[in-house]
């Protein structure tokens, strides 16, 4: 069980006219990394005020588990605190609660979302669920809400799919769909997918069974549509090699590092990719038909998956996981499929070197270098606090 990695992705796109989507995503892992926790809500309607209370469902249930308040107790404050609808009498936001520990035991709690699909390689898993009436009082509330609660063993190769309404009723009035996508929709298209690529990540697999849907609703989405998936699998390794050592005498140390890494390999630095070049004997060429102005090109060589300049490209990856982009909505670019290598792996090692430049920079002001380890270290902590990757930085 110590080769598993718990990876957690999602997808998803505001209701056709929004820009606020009103369902929300959130994952984070305690200070040891130890538990995980997810939590996907819908908000009442779509816009802000959808995307404000569900962003407090989604932090209030996190913020509970964290706590290590019971499933139940995380239910039955949530539902005291949220506010409910005059008119429908009903709260104003739905929510799904997924608990993993360090044992990978899973929990579950389920309010009014679509029930979540558990699949163990091609298979789909009937789970047990506990039905459990939570009573609430206040004048103008509805007395009770019902919610479901529900727990697993996960090993290798286990993952857990779970999406708000806007998945299961998208298509809804339509000549193919009158009652829309369905429950049965989604299983068998899941398993279609999972037929074809039995290795897709969790990101992935969220962003197609999302897209399906946007393809349902004719390309305009009725609801905001979101998928989450967490998948337990075996670590994806990346390294990313980026500046030369210290010492010229480690430059042979620096290649053989990058040679015998067994997983996916990025170099970022002209320099970086020529010494790795020379010290293994490889061929290095500028790839032109990828051109973004604002970004040097990328380069080749055999046993680099992507070769790209050094700071300028690490610091536009850093400015795009700052803001959230989705890869798939980026131009063509070398920090574009960075990005996209990183989202794609687990585990994430940084080799970073530190000697000065001395074509850019006097060696007298090593402002590059801290631009550099700066830029590294900005790169780990957003993958490891908003995509839960595992990360280390070793400087040479």
């Amino acid at each position: 069980m110590d080769d598993i990695f718990v990876e957690v992705g999602s997808f998803q796109i505001p209701k056709y006219g929004e820009h606020a989507e009103g369902d929300v995503f959130f994952s984070k892992k305690d200070l040891n990394g130890k538990r995980i926790v997810s939590v996907l809500s819908d908000g009442l309607g779509s816009g802000i005020k959808a995307s404000v209370l569900a962003t407090l469902t989604a932090t209030i249930g996190a913020g509970c588990i964290a706590h290590k308040l019971s499933l139940e107790r995380t239910g039955g404050l949530l539902m005291r605190t949220l506010p409910v609808c005059s008119k429908r009498k009903i709260s104003y936001a739905t929510f799904t609660i997924v608990d993993i520990d360090s044992d990978y035991r899973v929990s579950c709690l389920e309010y009014d979302n679509p029930p979540y699909l558990l699949w163990r390689g091609d298979r789909l898993l009937e789970t047990r669920r506990d039905r459990r009436i939570l009573r609430r009082q206040g004048k103008g509330h509805p007395a009770s809400m019902e919610v479901a609660l529900s727990s697993f063993q996960a090993v290798l190769d286990d993952r857990l799919i779970f999406f708000s309404d806007g998945v299961t009723q998208c298509g809804m009035g339509s000549r193919r769909f009158p009652l829309g996508w369905g429950l049965e929709g989604v299983i068998d298209y899941v398993g279609n997918i999972l037929s074809v690529t039995p290795d897709i990540s969790a990101r992935d697999l969220a962003r197609v069974v999302v897209q399906r849907a946007l393809m349902i609703d004719e390309g305009k989405a009725k609801d905001d549509i979101t998928c989450g998936v967490v998948y337990f699998r075996k670590a994806r390794r990346l390294l990313v090699v980026t500046g030369p050592p210290l010492r010229r005498d480690r430059d042979r140390d620096l290649a053989a590092l990058f040679r015998d890494f067994r997983g996916t390999r990025i170099i970022c630095g002209g320099t970086t990719a020529t010494i790795i070049a020379r010290e293994l004997g490889k061929r290095l060429s500028v790839r032109l038909e990828c051109v973004d102005p604002a970004l040097p090109p990328p380069g080749e060589m055999e046993g680099a998956d992507l070769v790209t300049e050094g700071i300028l490209t690490l610091g536009k990856v850093a400015e795009y996981l700052e803001r959230d982009e989705v890869v798939e909505r980026l131009p063509r670019n070398p920090a574009a499929e960075i990005l996209r290598f990183m989202l794609n792996s687990d585990v994430i090692e940084f080799l970073v070197g530190t000697r000065i430049n001395e074509a850019h920079q006097d060696p007298s002001m090593p402002v590059e270098l801290e631009i550099r380890r700066n830029v590294v270290r900005k790169i780990a902590g957003l993958l490891e606090q908003r995509y839960l990757k595992k990360t280390s930085v070793r400087f040479i």
